[in-house]
């Protein structure tokens, strides 16, 4: 008997220790992992056929869903504030998708610039007629502390990240009412959930953009046709980690790396198309340990204090070390 009653608890220890083993080597949590194995295939049936309107598409994450939504014979729409390098991912999605010419319109678009987005949105519907799928990927990020950053940091963040993508969802959503169908996706980031050091005004963004999401994701339950999906990916290959805003609004490219894993932006986007074609309503990306730190805060918070305590002195002490380094740098802060 006792024999047996060990051997149990041996078999229940060594499932554990392989869960814990197989979740360590996720780079999604459970829900998306689920969609990506059970639910539908992007490139078959869900996103085939639709208008998707996607801003900051002229780099990063939204040059690369662009270039994998051009594969699946969609119509684009690609915004951002660059037109020459709009033109060129116009022409990479072109050359390399399953597309023609008039399948994407090139619509340059300043987020910050809220009074031109209701006649942006009036624009992508003489061209298709209408706007299927809005991905609101745009955004800004700051490097610094604090206490050193300029007001108007917070405020280009505030009005770049929450602002304008507000602003541009609410000039789309009354044509997604009025057809009875949409989606609506929101680039949110895993600084949305839990908090971090030297970014400040870019988390504070995020969170108001987490809560704008599921606030709104309420006001539409009489709208079943229309869908909300906040992505949160963590530290992704992207050109949000090479220019950074400073302490004074001013955007500078930092000499040195940066002192977490990033995920291919490839695979990220791979997941991202399996969450806009299973309507997941939050999902989070990331490569461990981002993923499980994530898991932790979420619902451990008070084992993570003492994990995050210890990472968040860490990343500071390299900032400080790094602008030590950096000679002539205007952001440079004494060390204590």
């Amino acid at each position: 008997m006792d024999s047996e009653f060990w051997m149990l608890v041996l078999c229940a220890l060594l499932l554990l220790a392989f869960g814990l083993l197989s979740f360590l080597r996720l780079d999604s949590d459970l829900t998306l992992l689920w969609a990506a194995w059970m639910g539908q295939r992007p490139a078959e049936q869900a996103l085939i056929g639709m208008v998707v309107w996607v801003t900051g598409a002229s780099s990063g994450i939204g040059e690369e869903l662009a270039f994998q939504l051009s594969k699946l014979g969609v119509s684009l729409v690609l915004s951002a504030r660059r037109t020459q390098e709009l033109e060129r991912v116009k022409r990479r999605c072109l050359e390399n998708g399953n597309m023609k010419e008039k399948d994407i319109l090139v619509l340059p678009l300043d987020l910050a610039d809220t009074s031109s987005h209701d006649t942006a949105t009036k624009a992508v519907l003489r061209e298709f007629g209408r706007i299927d799928i809005l991905v609101n990927n745009a955004g800004e990020s700051n490097y610094c502390f604090a206490v050193d950053a300029n007001l108007d940091v917070f405020k280009v963040l505030m009005e770049v990240n929450y602002l304008g993508t507000v602003s541009l969802t609410k000039c789309v959503l009354p044509h997604m009412m009025e057809r009875k169908q949409g989606k609506i996706v929101i680039m949110n980031s895993l600084a949305g959930i839990q908090p971090s050091p030297l970014c400040c005004g870019y988390i504070a963004s995020k969170h108001a953009l987490r809560g704008f999401a599921n606030a709104l994701r309420t006001e539409l339950l009489d709208h079943p046709g229309i869908t909300l999906s906040t992505i949160c990916p963590g530290p992704v290959h992207s050109n949000i980690y090479k220019n950074y805003l400073t302490r004074e609004a001013i955007k500078a490219k930092w000499p040195y790396p940066q002192e977490f894993p990033k995920m291919a932006t490839s695979r990220c986007v791979q997941l991202i198309l399996v969450s806009m074609a299973n309507d997941l309503e939050e999902v989070w990306i990331a490569n461990q340990p981002a993923l499980f730190r994530t898991y932790v805060w979420q619902y451990v918070p008070i084992r993570d204090w003492i994990i995050s305590r210890t990472q968040w002195k860490k990343r500071i002490e390299i900032f400080r070390i790094n602008m030590d380094n950096s000679v002539g740098d205007h952001d440079k802060r004494p060390s204590k």
